[in-house]
Order: C-alpha cells, then sequence, then structure tokens
C-alpha cells in the first residue's frame, strides 16, 4: 500500500432524521465493506468522535491504491451514497488523503519546496 486515502467526514446529524441518518450510516459501512472485499480499497477505518465542541462528527479513512480510489470515488454507487449521506447529515465531505510512503513524498515535496522558496 502506497499510502492514498479517501477521507469522508461527517458533522451531525439532521434534527428530526436520526434513525434515517442511522440507516444511511449503516448502508454506507455495508458499502465500503464491500469495497474492501471486492478488493477496490485494502483497509477501512470508521470513527465517531466524542463532543468536543467542533464541527468534526465522525469520519472514514478508505485506503488503497490511488488509481482504484480513483475509481470508487467516480463510481455511480459512490456517489449514490455520498448524495443520500448529504440529505441527511450535515458537513459530509470527501476529500483525497496521503498516509505513509505517499505522506513522505509529500513531505519531501514541501521541504524541497521550502528550500526552493526561503
Amino acid at each position: 500500500m502506497a499510502g492514498e486515502a479517501l477521507f469522508i467526514g461527517w458533522s451531525q446529524t439532521v434534527r428530526g432524521r436520526e434513525e434515517k441518518a442511522l440507516q444511511v450510516f449503516n448502508e454506507s459501512v455495508a458499502y465500503w465493506n464491500s469495497l474492501k472485499e471486492d478488493g477496490s480499497i485494502d483497509s477501512l477505518d470508521v470513527v465517531f468522535l466524542t463532543p468536543h465542541g467542533g464541527d468534526l462528527g465522525g469520519f472514514a479513512l478508505l485506503k488503497g491504491d490511488a488509481g482504484k480510489l480513483d475509481e470508487v470515488r467516480r463510481s455511480d454507487e459512490f456517489m449514490r451514497q455520498v448524495t443520500r449521506a448529504n440529505l441527511i447529515v450535515d458537513g459530509v465531505g470527501v476529500v483525497s488523503a496521503l498516509t505513509g510512503d505517499a505522506l513522505g513524498a509529500q513531505v519531501g515535496l514541501l521541504q524541497q519546496q521550502l528550500g526552493e522558496l526561503t
């Protein structure tokens, strides 16, 4: 695993829609697990944050090959899942992320650019 990931974050459930939000969350987790089972992603972490006064309520981190993650992100089913979540939870966002070896490469690029700009 080179270190590419998709970060899927969310804030709070829309008030009055908690039951539907739980349904959509469970559907999303099942979908993400199916991606792991079929080899589209290498690993999955799902995290709920404890109350802290900030906007981020939780996130999922889908790790894998950059090309496969791009395919996942562009798939009809991924877009369907994100659209459903957006209708039931505030602050849903999907961001490409770097971990592991890819993080090291990004830090190296940052250091190189700092050297050129300072």
